[in-house]
Parts: structure tokens; sequence; C-alpha cells
């Protein structure tokens, strides 16, 4: 693949990937560490962890996005992956569960600010435009495989050491990634037009909230967060619950949202390629309202089967892709190239804002309340999320607010055959 032969992506790729099955691997140790630690109140320190992690989230990216042109991006990576490998190597040794609680907020603020300028990193080492979009999807098939492979690691693992060891494992898996991170050519960031940092990390908020397209886009970030905590938050109980499964059931379950999600992703650089990405990231959304709509129906009439909740299930991780996979696309066609780092950062704290919405929702309400009811919640949070893009991200939408005088957005004389109509 042409993208591949591209040294510097290949390299700061591989470190993604290490990073993403290391991340898998401390998720599974972890748990095992909680449940050690709590007992029966593992599932609590859990959901507190998550929650710690979803605000970290939100409140570190815009910062990490303010100050990252003062720094050179590669060391901050590094850093930031050193850092990470850090942390996790303490995890085996705490001894009380609010030393799990301040070793999570340090590791996912190192995450929170890693992920937002490894993205905007990519598109300036990637800088044709199919390529672009091929590795976007290249990053949504590391992540799904991560998703279904890192508990059958850690399971493999396990028969041959403690899950003390895991940590280990995981903390030289981020070494190993700063190490190509440091292999790479990572350019600096322009300078930033904003000269305080509040400034910059608000001006990424500020992008979002007066461009339409980008508007529709906070929009679907509640379609994809009300649909995945479905999958994500429910299925251990729906499965083994509901419909009587083992743990094994509840890991192939998941395993048929992955497959969904993955096949996805393979298939939709060719389609971009043809189709534009606001027709491709609504008609997601609509997947994903009929996928709740569905999953809803058939847990109140009490139908729900196997084979029934595994096609949802398929649905839900099909739906997803088609929204995350096109997002960084748009997101680089709405902005001027030294507003990239910002806007990436604003939109990885806005999608996981959306996600500390729905988590609580899928979590909280499915234990005290059941599922039927918690999934007419969710379902209706997608529709409305839907309905809002519909509405914020008009059908002729053809060039995002440019913020940044340095870099203009060039638009064509003719707007339908412009390079950002293509984009969105």
């Amino acid at each position: 693949m042409r993208l591949f032969a591209i040294r510097d992506y290949r390299h700061l790729f591989g470190a993604q990937v290490i990073a993403l099955f290391g991340t898998g691997l401390t998720t599974v140790a972890l748990g095992l560490l909680a449940y050690d630690l709590a007992g029966p109140r593992a599932g609590m320190v859990l959901g507190t962890a998550l929650t710690i992690k979803m605000v970290m989230y939100v409140v570190i990216a815009p910062l990490a996005a303010a100050y990252v042109d003062r720094l050179p991006r590669r060391t901050l990576l590094v850093l930031l992956d050193v850092i990470r490998g850090a942390v996790v190597l303490a995890l085996p040794l705490v001894s009380e569960v609010w030393h799990i609680y301040v070793l999570i907020g340090l590791l996912q603020a190192g995450s929170a600010a890693f992920t937002p300028t490894f993205q905007a990193v990519i598109p300036d080492i990637v800088t044709d435009e199919s390529d672009y979009t091929r590795a976007l999807s290249a990053s949504q098939v590391a992540s799904t495989m991560e998703s279904l492979l890192s508990p059958v690691l850690a399971a493999i693992a396990l028969t041959f050491m403690s899950f003390n060891l895991l940590f280990l494992g995981t903390s030289a898996g981020y070494l190993i990634s700063a190490l190509l991170v440091r292999s790479t050519r990572v350019p600096d960031a322009r300078p930033s037009t904003h000269a305080k940092a509040w400034d910059k990390a608000a001006s990424g908020i500020r992008t979002f909230l007066r461009t339409p397209r980008l508007r529709g886009i906070i929009a679907l970030n509640l379609v994809v967060a009300a649909a995945g905590s479905i999958v994500v938050v429910n299925t251990v109980n729906h499965v083994r619950d509901g419909l009587g499964g083992s743990q094994s059931d509840v890991a192939w379950m998941l395993a048929a949202s992955g497959t969904g999600t993955l096949v996805a992703a393979l298939v939709l650089p060719r389609v971009l390629d043809r189709v534009a990405a606001r027709a491709v990231m609504m008609t997601g959304a609509g997947i994903l309202v009929a996928g709740t709509a569905t999953a809803m129906t058939l847990i109140a009439t009490g139908v729900a089967t196997w084979t029934g909740t595994a096609i949802i299930w398929t649905v839900i991780g099909i739906g997803m892709a088609l929204i995350i996979t096109p997002t960084g696309k748009v997101l680089r066609a709405s902005v001027a190239r030294n507003a990239i780092p910002e806007v990436f950062a604003a939109q990885f704290s806005l999608s996981h804002l959306a996600w500390l919405i729905t988590y609580p929702v899928a979590g909280w309400l499915g234990t005290n309340a059941g599922l039927t009811l918690t999934w007419s919640v969710l379902a209706v949070l997608a529709a409305a999320g839907a309905t809002g893009a519909l509405l914020l991200w008009p059908r002729h939408d053809a060039g995002g607010t440019v913020t940044s005088p340095v870099t203009p957005v060039r638009h064509a004389p003719n707007p339908g055959r412009s390079t950002l109509s293509k984009a969105a």
C-alpha cells in the first residue's frame, strides 16, 4: 500500500498500534486489580475510573492543543509515552483504591494530550488527500482490532502469568512506542495566531460552534455515544442475565460489533473518494438510530435472541464507523492548516463529552431501572442527535469557516466541484 511506503507514517502507525494494545491490556489488568482490591465493589471502582478518564479527555485535550505549538511535537509525544509507561508500571504497587484513581487520572491525562497531538501530526506527514483518508481508516481499523484482540491476548497471557505482569508488558509497549515516535521526522506545529493559551484552548470550540458542518459533527458525536454505550456498557448484563450466556459469549457479542466496524472501515476509503462525507455520516446516523430503536423494541417485547442481538450489534458497529472514519477529513477541510491541532483537540473533547453523558445513562440507569427504559432513553438521544445533525449541517454546505488568515482555504469557482465540497 502506498500509504505505508511513507516511512514516518509507518513508524507512527506502529507506535499507535503498540500503544493501543497496551491500553487494552491495561484495561483487562485494571479490572482484575480492582477486583483484587475491592471485591464486590470492583464495578463501582471501574465506573469511577471510566468517569475520570472521560473528564480528563474533555478537559486536557484543548489545553494540550493550546500549548502544542510551544513544544517540539516529537519530543512531546515521546515524553507522554514515557509518562504513561511509568504510570502503568506503578499500578501493580498500589494498595488502596484511591491510588488507582490518582494513577488513572495521570495515565488518561497523558492519553488526552497524546491523541489529539498525534492526530494533528498525520495530515502534515500524509499530504495526499486520498492517502490521508486511508490513514484515517487505518487508525479506525487499528482501534477496532485492539478491542477485538486485546481481551484474547490478555486471556492467553493470564494462563502463563499473573495480571501484574500485564502491567509490566504494557509499560514496555509504551516505551517501544516512544522509540518509534523518536525515529520519525515529526514537523513542529505552525505558530498559532492566538497569543494567550486560553484563547487557543477555546478557539477550537469556537470554531465548532460557528461552523455549520462542525456543529453537525457535535450532534453526530451524541449519536455515536448513545448507540455505542449500549454495546460497551450493557452487553455484559444483556448477554449474561438476559440471554443466559457465559463470559466468552460476551466477548463474541462484542466482537460482532467490532467486526461491523472493521468491515465498514476497510470499505470506506474507496466510498469517500466518490461520495460526500456528509452523505456517508448521515447514513451512519440513520443506521444507529434504527439500531438503537430495534434493540429497545426487542428488549421491551422480550423477544431478544442471540441472532437478533448479534445482527443489531453488527449494524451498530457499521453505523459507528460510517460516522467516525470521515470525521478527520471533514475537520481538515474546514480550517486552515495551523488551526488543525486546535480543532482536532476540540473534537477529541467534544466526542468524549458525549460519552460522558451516555455512559452514566447506560450504566447507572441500566442498573437501577432496567435495560428497557435505559435503551429507550439512549434511542431518544440518538434520534435527537441525528435530527440535530440534519438541521445544523446544511446539505449544500460547501465551505468551512477558516479561523486563521495565515493559510486561507481556497474555494473553487464552482462550489459544487470544490475540494471542500467533496470532503464535506
